[in-house]
């Protein structure tokens, strides 16, 4: 059985139970647990009828270095989280190499009520709040990419609670809106909110918050969530992601969640939907483009099965419809992805491949123009 003490959350800093690089003070009015792991990638895609002979990508995805603690009290902890490659720090949308993507800091009232202040991940999409370490495929979803409201800086509040056998979580985030390599923010805001309902009671390890089951829950768990963000005015495509754009736009993001397991088999579903009263707009580059925020709705569906010698199959269905107001630019996308992934220490040390295809307009065959199938082999190493 593949155990780990504690699951990695992006929204929450990680100070117990986790065999990282470890310090704390004689006087233990510091602490500081030190982690890194990066993702090495080979993949290649290939768009049929299309003018390449296909694409390689060869590349580190992801090189990050984590440290949570606290200081002079466990009620004040903190993370910060560095990146150091290049699709990690929104270098190609904006302009700016931010390695930072987590400094923040949390005031722990108790176990069940915290506050945190500074840059993180806003109370979100369960695969946005899940760290790109507990994945079972080597990406998010094409509905996370397109609807996510991803990390911003602002204030949050989270409570949870246990009611009876049932267990609730609900948490809000006041923030600027337009995500992590601002230089400067507007006056419009950003409200972000989440609830979740865990009728079956808490999942063991926080296996809620990974991918897969390698807990093999002995009882079924069963875990939903969903909730709001309404992003005033925000100066990007995406809200906190994406390219600037000249007009401030209004995103009003829904979503909604849930998440199965039971002995090794794993199910997860998620609705995404964005209004927006006027997408189209234009960049602010020095040759303005024409561009659009996003509207539309999209559904990701995974399932899998975690087999003997930590082998586990996957597979994963996701649409993504845009409104009528944006079909000059965007298409109906599909993507089927099936992956087997070799956990070798959990997600910690794991092997990853992957095989997709994607089509537009629902036309699934081989004559389809701007179709695409591909394949991602990916080693994960961290500690």
């Amino acid at each position: 059985m593949l155990h780990l003490n504690a699951q990695e959350r992006d929204d929450r800093a990680t100070i117990l139970n986790f065999k990282g690089i470890q310090y704390k003070s004689k006087d233990s009015l510091f602490y500081t647990n030190f982690r890194f792991r990066m993702q090495n990638r080979l993949g290649f895609s290939n768009e049929l009828n299309g003018e390449d002979d296909g694409k390689f990508d060869a590349r580190i995805r992801r090189l990050r270095m984590r440290m949570d603690g606290y200081i002079y009290t466990p009620k004040i902890s903190y993370s910060v989280q560095l990146a150091f490659t290049r699709s990690d720090q929104d270098y190609d949308d904006t302009g700016v190499p931010n390695i930072v993507r987590d400094a923040v800091m949390f005031y722990n009232f108790s176990d069940d009520f915290y506050i945190s202040f500074g840059q993180n991940k806003l109370p979100g999409n369960r695969q946005r709040v899940n760290s790109s370490g507990q994945l079972q495929f080597a990406d998010r979803s094409l509905v996370n990419s397109n609807f996510t409201v991803d990390r911003d800086f602002g204030i949050s509040l989270n409570y949870s609670k246990d009611l009876g056998s049932v267990a609730f979580g609900a948490k809000g985030a006041i923030s600027t809106g337009e995500g992590r390599p601002a230089n400067s923010t507007d006056d419009g805001l950003a409200y972000t909110g989440r609830v979740e309902f865990l009728p079956l009671g808490k999942f063991t390890n926080e296996n809620d918050y990974q991918e897969g089951d390698l807990e093999r829950e002995e009882t079924p768990k069963l875990s939903i969530g969903g909730g709001y963000s309404y992003n005033d005015r925000t100066t990007r495509e995406g809200g906190q992601t994406g390219r600037y754009v000249q007009n401030p736009m209004t995103l009003k993001t829904s979503f909604a969640d849930m998440i199965f397991k039971y002995q090794g088999f794993a199910y997860q579903a998620e609705y995404m939907r964005r209004d927006v009263d006027n997408p189209l707009n234009w960049t602010v580059e020095d040759d303005p483009q024409e561009t659009s925020a996003y509207k539309g709705w999209g559904v990701n569906q995974q399932v899998s099965y975690l087999m003997d010698m930590g082998y586990e199959i996957a597979g994963r269905y996701t649409l993504v419809q845009p409104h009528k107001d944006i079909q000059d630019l965007e298409r109906q996308t599909e993507v089927i992805e099936l992956g087997l992934t070799k956990y070798m220490k959990a997600h910690r040390l794991k092997f990853q491949l992957n095989a997709n295809y994607t089509f537009k307009d629902g036309h699934f065959n081989n004559n389809n123009q701007k179709a695409i199938w591909g394949g991602i082999f990916q080693v994960e190493l961290g500690i």
